[in-house]
């Protein structure tokens, strides 16, 4: 198995939007796996919307509590939207 570098990047689809006043909570869902994965406060300037392609990239943490990775979304000039930890 390989493994996945902080620079390497998961194509994902925008399946929901939540608008709120200043944010947006965006849930994709990675194409290879089908996994989803929600981002709570992605900027309501952004101008996505369902069926978008976006990239996850993935780095491994280390004595966080029961948090083994941060999920950071990304767009497709590699800017990053969000992130949460997994």
């Amino acid at each position: 198995m390989n493994e996945i570098k902080e620079t390497d990047r998961f194509e994902c689809t925008v399946i929901n939007i939540i608008k709120n006043l200043a944010w947006k909570g965006i849930t994709v869902e990675e194409n290879a796996t089908k996994g989803r994965v929600y981002f709570a406060r992605v900027s309501g300037a952004e101008t996505l919307k369902e069926g978008d392609t976006l990239y996850l990239g993935v780095r491994p943490l280390y004595d966080i509590e029961d948090k083994s990775m941060r999920v950071t979304l990304y767009d497709a000039e590699n800017n990053k939207l969000d992130w949460t930890l997994l």
